[in-house]
């Protein structure tokens, strides 16, 4: 029998002890000293070719990460043990649950307050990590988008916690049409051209944009000048340019020539109804990385850049008539610019954070910038001589987006898990205010018909009317829908084929076709 080395048995021994510190959702008693240096003893007996100046914040990230799950995870044990007391004393009584009554009570505040804040610190974390002109290690964005990927199947468990008391609404045909696929991380906005020929837009943290043929799904352009995570994209109202913004601090505005290849018949897809769903497990991602096809051109500089900012360029927008864009930024301001000179007209100054989002009147020299302060801003450029502001102040959390409707209202949504509508004319007050149960994303609002739609950090999709009233649900199966969180969604009510649009964190843009007169009759 051979004979174990000194030094071979003590690595043995090590290795043992270090076996139990294997990261897992639990509580403990060791104090956050204990901690930090229990990972740091796993970190430094492992084989790694990182340098300690990188290896040692990931360590501290990943251990912020898991207090902040193991926290999440004890206080939804809590919540449903709470939660079955009470269905089991109300089964005694002979009494059901009512949704409307436990969205007051505590059990759901504290649940949506907990939720919320853990969604918005990975979003901005993800954001950050994928905004920065350069990026030392390229595993870097990946490891936190699939580290976010974790976040929905946890809460995805216990998400009858809420879920289980929503009141049913009515059926609507709301079908899956087309899928776009060839992006290679999270993709944050989705937009259609105003004019011929129509085509998509996407914007992606992979840095990069990508036009599309809405009928084929195939990838027409792609555009590479940012170098960083590509966070909006609008196109001009009469001609064929384009408008981005990024985490490189810029906006670019470049033009594009698209020819539309010959569409393909569509193929019908199962139809199913706003309220069926089955959720996903991560075998159903395709984690395949699609590119766009060799034979579609590229463009790699802009035509213009707009380089004011001093942060993350979060969303810009056109204003009407196309001759002046306004961007938002990280920086906590919005900057108005023309378009022909790339000169700063207008810095707008006011929020007390970030920026999330910006927007402006379809018709009027309008913008409304939303922010994390919980506000969102209205500007009004409509007289040369005097500039205007009002703040409106009605929710208790992050500001995602705001956006104007044809008549005189503005949409908003929030991480506090509501969207609410405002009239111009009277900002004191909403005058509706839809409750969800997961925060809500970049919203858009139907020209014609005025229908909301929201995209949810739960991958949900849902309709709802200006007053208030939910008019479908999105279909999500195991075959169909988003996969992860959705970030955006964008109308095109005139086109034959798809005439509502999603994208979020799965890599993809889905087109929808929406049975708009049968959803308003079933209202």
């Amino acid at each position: 029998m051979p004979i174990e080395s000194g030094s071979s048995a003590a690595a043995r021994q090590g290795k043992s002890k270090r076996k139990p510190h294997a990261i897992s959702i639990r509580r403990t008693n060791s104090s956050e000293q204990e901690r930090v240096l229990s990972q740091r003893e796993m970190l430094e007996g492992q084989d790694s070719k990182l340098p300690s100046s990188i290896r040692q914040p990931l360590l501290e990230l990943f251990g912020q990460i898991e207090r902040e799950f193991e926290n999440l995870y004890i206080e939804n044990l809590e919540l449903r043990r709470e939660i079955e007391t009470l269905n089991d004393r109300l089964t005694a009584e002979g009494q059901t649950v009512d949704g409307g009554d436990l969205s007051k009570g505590q059990l759901k505040a504290k649940a949506s307050h907990s939720t919320s804040q853990l969604s918005q610190k990975l979003k901005t974390t993800y954001k950050a990590s994928t905004s920065k002109r350069s990026n030392s290690f390229p595993g870097k964005a990946i490891g936190v988008r699939n580290f976010n990927m974790g976040s929905w199947e946890l809460w995805g468990g216990d998400s009858w916690i809420v879920s289980s008391f929503k009141t049913t609404t009515s059926r609507a045909v709301c079908q899956l049409v087309k899928e776009y696929i060839g992006h290679r991380d999270g993709i944050w906005d989705v937009s259609v051209t105003r004019l011929q020929p129509v085509v998509l837009g996407t914007a992606s943290a992979d840095h990069s944009a990508m036009l599309w043929s809405i009928e084929t799904g195939k990838c027409l352009l792609k555009y590479t000048g940012h170098a960083g995570s590509v966070n909006s994209i609008k196109f001009h109202p009469s001609e064929q340019v384009a408008l981005t913004a990024s985490g490189d601090q810029t906006a670019h505005i470049w033009r594009y020539i698209v020819q539309l290849p010959t569409p393909q018949p569509v193929i019908d897809s199962n139809q199913m109804s706003g309220e069926e769903e089955v959720d996903f497990s991560d075998k159903d991602e395709v984690d395949g990385e699609v590119e766009c096809p060799s034979e579609s051109p590229t463009v790699r500089a802009p035509s213009t850049t707009l380089k004011s900012h001093q942060g993350v360029v979060i969303a810009a927008d056109w204003l009407v008539g196309g001759k002046q864009v306004v961007t938002a930024s990280w920086d906590r301001t919005a900057n108005l610019y023309d378009v022909e000179t790339s000169e700063l007209v207008h810095s707008l100054t006011g929020h007390d954070q970030e920026l999330t989002h910006c927007c402006t009147h379809p018709t009027q020299r309008l913008v409304v910038t939303s922010s994390r302060d919980t506000t969102f801003r209205l500007w009004d450029f409509r007289d040369p001589s005097i500039h205007s502001v009002n703040v409106f102040q009605g929710h208790t959390d992050t500001v995602t987006s705001a956006v104007f409707t044809v008549g005189d209202n503005v949409v908003s949504g929030s991480d506090d898990r509501t969207v609410k509508v405002w009239d111009l004319k009277n900002m004191r007050s909403p005058i509706a205010t839809i409750r969800t149960d997961s925060a809500v994303n970049r919203i858009s609002v139907s020209v014609n018909q005025r229908i909301i739609a929201l995209p949810h950090d739960n991958r949900q999709v849902r309709l709802f009317d200006m007053s208030g009233v939910r008019l479908a649900r999105l279909p999500r199966s195991n075959r169909q829908g988003h996969r992860r969180m959705v970030c955006c969604t964008a109308w095109s009510e005139d086109n034959p084929t798809c005439n509502l649009f999603s994208c979020g964190f799965d890599r993809q843009a889905i087109g929808w076709n929406i049975n708009i007169p049968a959803l308003l009759q079933e209202k």
